[in-house]
């Protein structure tokens, strides 16, 4: 078992510090309207060769996962003296926080007419009626009032986006279609203004326990449609974007790298951990690797980044915790919807009914 630990430090970890990938979107900071996505690119060589050898490295990821009975090498709170009473206390204010990290960009791109990041620029009369919703979304997640109402609209707002800017922007802003899955699911927890005034408007446990997992698996395809439409799927464009910006910072480390093939091995690393995300491989090693390359380029287009990576800021902070076991479950239930209503769901984590009348007779 030890060694199998070192294997997967070495294939996920220093897979990643090799070829590092920056963290900026390259599509925020320059036009990329000359650079179109060409999805032959990512199926010839030597794109081909990326895909090939971020699946591969995928695979070999989840069966080691599976080796060491989906144990994540880095350790919990439980370690370091966590309970289940604080962890559900923590469970509770997840949604707040959640809604706090997407509710600021949301605000700040709607002022801008933008729709869910800075290459979006709404054309027209769209700037009005997007904008206008995008922002009302983000005042809901903040209060908390009429969210899963808002969580509708905010897909709403993500399926009209097809129409406007195309499938692909969309998809590169998947994560956003995983916060609505999310606050439909589990609502805004009990810190907020759902829960004192429409509490009939909050789900089932049945729900909320699958809202974690539907916002992981967005955000990793997320990361994964961004590795191919900025990157494998349109070299030139990742290309041209180094060029105004030097960001190939491998001559620094001794093992200068042409920008062509950095750019490659930055789009492997990234399909690797949107992959490994959305399948919920060594969960706390990916999200502390990909917050590493997230923030490398903070300092350089400083509030601008900050603010676009705010919702996976969130998204990766929860992860560092939250894993999908049946306890940590149960626990997330009874956190985001209270004791009460988390006893209605609490046959689907109990063992059968004969064990668990013989252990109510017990205690």
């Amino acid at each position: 078992m030890r060694a199998i630990r070192h294997a997967v430090v070495v294939l996920v970890g220093g897979g990643f510090v090799y070829p590092g990938a920056a963290g900026a979107h390259e599509k925020w900071f320059i036009d990329a309207s000359s650079h179109p996505t060409s999805w032959g690119a990512a199926l010839a060589p030597p794109g081909i060769a990326s895909v090939t050898v971020a699946l591969v490295l995928t695979v070999i990821a989840g069966v080691v996962w599976r080796a060491l009975d989906r144990r994540n090498v880095i350790p919990g709170p439980e370690a370091l003296g966590a309970e289940e009473t604080s962890l559900t206390k923590f469970y509770a204010i997840v949604p707040l926080l959640l809604g706090v990290h997407v509710a600021i960009p949301l605000l700040v791109l709607g002022l801008r007419g933008e729709l869910f990041s800075p290459n979006n620029q709404l054309p027209g009369a769209w700037v009005y009626w997007l904008g206008v919703v995008q922002i009302g979304v983000c005042l809901s997640f903040i209060y908390g009032g009429l969210t899963r109402l808002a969580a509708i609209a905010l897909a709403a707002i993500w399926v009209t986006g097809i129409g406007v800017f195309g499938l692909e922007a969309m998809l590169e802003n998947l994560h956003y279609l995983g916060f609505a899955a999310f606050f439909f699911l589990t609502g805004r927890g009990p810190y907020a203004i759902d829960r004192l005034l429409f509490p009939a408007l909050e789900p089932s446990p049945d729900l909320a326990r699958r809202a974690m997992v539907w916002l992981r698996v967005a955000t990793g395809l997320g990361l994964a449609v961004v590795a191919f439409t900025e990157k494998l799927a349109d070299p030139a464009l990742a290309q041209a974007f180094l060029q105004h910006y030097p960001l190939n910072f491998t001559p620094w480390l001794g093992i200068s790298m042409s920008d062509q093939l950095f750019v490659l091995c930055a789009g492997t690393t990234e399909l690797f951990i949107g992959l490994c995300l959305a399948f919920g491989f060594f969960p706390r090693l990916i999200v502390a690797t990909a917050w590493v390359f997230i923030n490398m380029t903070l300092t350089v287009f400083n509030w601008v980044e900050l603010v676009g990576h705010l919702p996976l800021y969130g998204v990766m902070g929860v992860l560092l915790v939250w894993t999908p076991t049946e306890t940590e479950q149960r626990l997330w239930v009874r956190g985001v919807l209270g004791e009460g209503r988390s006893n209605r769901v609490r046959k689907t984590f109990a063992a059968p009914e004969p064990l668990a009348e013989l252990a109510r007779s017990a205690t």
